[in-house]
């Protein structure tokens, strides 16, 4: 079978895709929002209903909440229906694997808090979840999930889901001690880099590492809005078909994150990327363990990841938009449009 290679994106936003079975006022999606929501005491409403122009929508961050302040209502404070309406609603939007991760991340802070007990940021259930916009009538609505390393942002409109910016993180990165000694919860997203970058030649690495020495944290950190990083690394048009491969294979683990149908109708929406500009840029060292950054840049996305801290084990990652973070495109287009009707 002959295989494709595939690099994101089109014209389109990569997070701006129809998304009818999710996104319709009928739909699982809003219908579970709806449950969940209407779960919620009055208190715990005021604190995760907004309406949808409110700034707080922009505001995300990977950090524990101790540290930087979260919107929304919090898991811990949920009780076991609220929780399990919660993780419903949640699996409409992500996979399988992308729901998977998000629970492993969130289930970390518990093994955080038995390894630094005195730590006051190490507070399981401390994610946060709140909605822009009312599902059960708007065109135009969203939420957001968040906590310590994570921070999963969806905008709907008319019928259209913007994921991103979307953030998954872990520390450790590979556990040390105790009953999980040996677990890494994002070993893909490591491993497949590095065998990407060392599979090389030394004429490719010259271009592919733009730095010995890395960056403390993912360059875009938690930016509202970014446009593209300094044009360093190497380009797809200098890779071999079994690179070119590797990379594809790594660009879809990160998107394994969405719901296969979701992925699947982004992947049809490529014509327009030229693929052969879409760069693989590395930072630091090329053994696991030892510090390094990567990021993946085309001319309307980016993927940054990585594991410089803790003694190179902790990792961050992001997925930015430059055109649809929080649906920007798709909010261009409806106002653009909603106003074209108003003079007709």
């Amino acid at each position: 079978m002959k295989r494709r290679f595939i690099l994101i994106m089109s014209c389109i936003s990569i997070a701006a895709l129809p998304l009818l079975s999710l996104a319709q006022t009928d739909s699982p999606g809003v219908q579970k929002a709806m449950a969940f929501i209407q779960s919620l005491s009055d208190t715990q409403k005021s604190r995760a209903l907004y309406s949808f122009d409110a700034v707080t929508r922009f505001n995300w961050h990977f950090l524990p909440p101790t540290m930087v302040a979260r919107h929304g209502t919090v898991v811990k404070d949920m009780d076991a229906h609220q929780k399990q309406l919660l993780y419903d609603f949640m699996q409409v939007y992500l996979s399988e694997k992308g729901f998977k991760k998000t629970r492993d991340i969130m289930d970390f802070e518990y093994y955080l808090k038995e390894i630094q007990p005195k730590n006051p940021s190490r507070i399981p259930e401390n994610q946060f979840v709140a909605f822009y916009g009312d599902p059960s009538k708007d065109k135009v609505w969203g939420w957001k999930f968040g906590g310590h390393h994570l921070a999963l942002n969806f905008t709907v409109v008319d019928n259209k889901l913007s994921y991103a910016p979307f953030f998954f993180g872990v520390y450790p990165a590979e556990a040390e001690s105790g009953e999980r000694k040996g677990t890494r919860l994002m070993k893909e997203e490591e491993d497949m880099a590095l065998d990407l970058i060392n599979s090389m030649s030394e004429k490719q690495k010259a271009k592919a590492i733009f730095s010995l020495s890395t960056f403390n944290e993912v360059v875009t950190t938690n930016s509202v809005h970014v446009g593209p990083l300094p044009d360093e690394g190497i380009s797809v048009k200098e890779m071999n078909s079994q690179q070119k491969a590797n990379l594809n294979q790594l660009i879809m683990h990160y998107l394994s994150a969405m719901p296969p149908k979701i992925a699947e109708m982004r992947l049809k929406h490529i014509a327009n990327e030229d693929f052969n500009s879409v760069k693989f840029a590395w930072a630091g060292n090329t053994e696991r363990k030892k510090a390094h950054y990567y990021r993946i840049q085309g001319k309307s996305f980016l993927v940054e990841f990585d594991n410089t801290q803790d003694n190179a084990n902790h990792i961050h990652t992001v997925w930015r938009d430059f055109r649809g973070d929080f649906g920007t495109d798709l909010l261009k287009e409806h106002y653009m449009t909603a106003e074209h009707h108003q003079h007709k």
